[in-house]
């Protein structure tokens, strides 16, 4: 008899290892640019009649959905 490669049971998540210093400092430093940006995308003026939502454009590249693009 074969087996099922889909199983009923649940998957067991493997432990991560610990971020390295320069990962956390990485990690720490995008998240500061993050909140820069968003910081200034929230005190521009409200675009009348736009499409609404973020701004596409506010990480330096076209993004929406979660896709991105450089141009």
């Amino acid at each position: 008899m074969w087996s099922d490669p889909v199983s009923d049971e649940p998957d067991i998540e493997q432990p991560r290892p610990p971020l390295s210093e320069a990962a956390r400092r990485a990690l720490a430093e995008a998240e500061a640019r993050r909140r820069e940006i968003d910081g200034k995308t929230a005190s521009a003026p409200r675009e009348e009649g736009g499409r609404g939502g973020l701004e596409p454009v506010r990480y330096g590249d076209w993004e929406i959905k979660g896709l991105t693009s450089d141009f």
